[in-house]
């Protein structure tokens, strides 16, 4: 497309349908002649805003691309069918051929967004050994997510572990586009859930409006999806690649010692312990993980 046909068409830009005809929303910024293109991937409930704090610590200097997964913000719903995390890094690879189609990559993936790349990783091993030349992964884990138990002790975390499983088929059959939710709730269960220490309330709200914007099926779907999630084997593959490691002292949803196995597949990697942060760390702790990600762009 050439630059004429971009301002004439600026949706376009904002728009790419995936091979099964799934509309993504994109976002893309910074100078197109960047020597590295930065792929920002966001977590469950969430969309590309995710990454807004870490953005204003990066500058504008840095070519960024981010985008919603289905099922998430401004993209389609997913099927049942599609509501995985092999699709949703069939989906990236997409978005990477079509958008970003030469040139060095640095993955940044929070949460979910970490464990589609990690099934980037297994599903698409050359594009990763070519062009990836950094990967962050922040409050993410490679598996066993069927055991969390949020936090709470002996019986309280089994039946959140069981609440998880029953809540995801709820919502996967859910008829709506939205939740049946008002903001104060959703904010109210972030506060315990999602974050550590002190949050912010600017932050509180952020999380609740991005999940209220996401579609219920999919977010059932794709709960389902993390329970069965495991691609420990697959982070061999970034082995030897510049990487990094955030964790939250305090995440329920991914806990530390999740983080450490992808630390110990990763041996080359730096693991950064964020004390009193929880889930959260694009918001909670936005200009350290900027820090960590510019790293990463200046050894590419």
């Amino acid at each position: 497309m050439t630059t004429v046909e971009r301002l004439r068409n600026p949706a376009r830009e904002h728009r790419f349908v995936t091979s099964d005809g799934c509309a993504l929303h994109v976002e893309a910024s910074g100078p197109a002649d960047a020597a590295v293109t930065l792929v920002l991937v966001h977590g469950w409930t969430q969309d590309h805003r995710t990454w807004d704090g870490v953005m204003d610590h990066l500058g504008p200097g840095v070519r960024t691309l981010r985008y919603d997964l289905r099922g998430h913000g401004g993209s389609a719903p997913a099927t049942k069918e599609t509501g995985t995390i092999p699709r949703l890094a069939d989906d990236l690879a997409e978005l990477i051929t079509a958008r970003v189609p030469s040139g060095p990559l640095v993955l940044a993936g929070h949460s979910m967004g970490g464990m589609t790349i990690m099934a980037l990783a297994e599903r698409h091993p050359e594009l990763v050994r070519d062009r990836v030349v950094g990967t962050a992964f922040v409050a993410t884990s490679s598996g066993q997510m069927d055991r969390i138990t949020l936090g709470l002790p002996g019986m309280a975390g089994q039946f959140s572990a069981r609440f998880e499983r029953r809540l995801a088929k709820a919502l996967s059959h859910r008829k709506g586009e939205r939740l049946p939710l008002s903001p104060a709730m959703v904010r109210s269960g972030a506060r315990f859930l999602v974050f550590g220490d002190h949050p912010r309330r600017a932050d509180l709200r952020l999380v609740a409006d991005q999940l209220l914007c996401a579609h219920p099926a999919s977010l059932g779907a794709f709960q389902d999806a993390i329970s069965t999630h495991d691609c420990r084997v697959a982070l061999a593959t970034l082995r030897g690649t510049p990487s990094v490691v955030l964790a939250g002292e305090k995440d329920r949803l991914c806990p530390l010692p999740h983080a450490k196995v992808i630390a110990d597949e990763l041996p080359d990697a730096e693991f950064v312990r964020f004390p009193g942060a929880g889930h959260m760390l694009p918001q909670e702790r936005a200009g350290e993980v900027a820090t960590r990600i510019g790293a990463l762009l200046r050894v590419s």
